[in-house]
């Protein structure tokens, strides 16, 4: 069944001190929803709260980006960590963001986990539930019970999500190329991203419309997702998230925040 409403979310607030990488003011008057990266794979106190603040005046939602402890390799490098250590550290950067989404009066209203923690948590059922115990812990430490917790459809983490009783929303990428089994392809290997501008526009009206995306082997992959990602990184992500939005709008689509 065609889908008629989709959330867009982007990865804003990857920047530290004077290095900065998305067009944050931008790209929140494009999304529903802004992934703000929580100080440690990028962010700092100061980007955090530019970033809440901007989302907060737009009525854009704020989700914690949390990733591994790996500021030098943007969270992108495979890390091994304890369970109960990166439960910790993902429960610390909710946290964090928690105080600046208050002072802007609004809230994290939902998780993301970023990079290589994302892909990992696929898979891995170990970190998977670290991530939901994370998540468990800032709840408890006052951010509200049952936040959301965006990722990959049939992913690991969704799987623990949903035993711990929090509410999941899949995402789907339109610069991202898929495998045949509805996971992405590894960002070294050649193709893993889309940067073709057209193509990126079709692929994402397709996955919110039909709720397919051709894989890189040409078959064609279900994806069933509440949410789209566009990089906020990417080379001219401002201007290709304005046509990704339009064309979302002209094929019939609603653009607003996930449920």
């Amino acid at each position: 069944m065609p889908t008629v409403a989709i959330d867009l979310n982007a990865d804003l607030g990857e920047g530290f001190g004077r290095w900065t990488l998305t067009d944050d003011e931008q790209l929140l008057s494009v999304v529903t929803s802004a992934n703000v990266a929580c100080g440690f794979h990028a962010g700092d106190a100061a980007t955090m709260r530019r970033v809440c603040e901007l989302a907060a005046e737009r009525g854009v939602r704020i989700g914690a980006q949390v990733s591994y402890r790996d500021l030098a390799g943007f969270g992108r490098r495979a890390m091994d960590v304890p369970p109960a250590e990166l439960a910790a550290e993902v429960a610390y950067q909710i946290g964090a963001l928690e105080v600046f989404a208050r002072a802007a009066g609004a809230r994290v209203a939902y998780v993301k986990p970023h990079g290589a923690l994302y892909n990992r948590v696929v898979r891995d059922e170990e970190q998977a539930a670290a991530v939901v115990d994370g998540v468990l812990l800032a709840s408890a430490g006052g951010t509200g019970p049952g936040l959301p917790v965006l990722g990959l459809p049939g992913s690991r983490l969704h799987e623990a999500a949903r035993k711990a009783g929090l509410p999941v929303v899949g995402e789907a990428f339109g610069d991202r190329a898929y495998r045949a089994d509805g996971t992405l392809l590894p960002r070294g290997q050649e193709g893993a991203v889309v940067t073709e501008p057209a193509e990126v526009v079709e692929r994402s009206v397709s996955l919110a419309r039909l709720g397919v995306v051709a894989a890189h082997c040409g078959r064609r992959v279900p994806v069933r997702a509440g949410s789209l990602c566009l990089h906020g990184d990417t080379p001219g992500a401002v201007d290709l998230a304005r046509r990704v939005r339009a064309a979302l709008e002209s094929a019939g689509v609603r653009v607003e925040a996930f449920a």
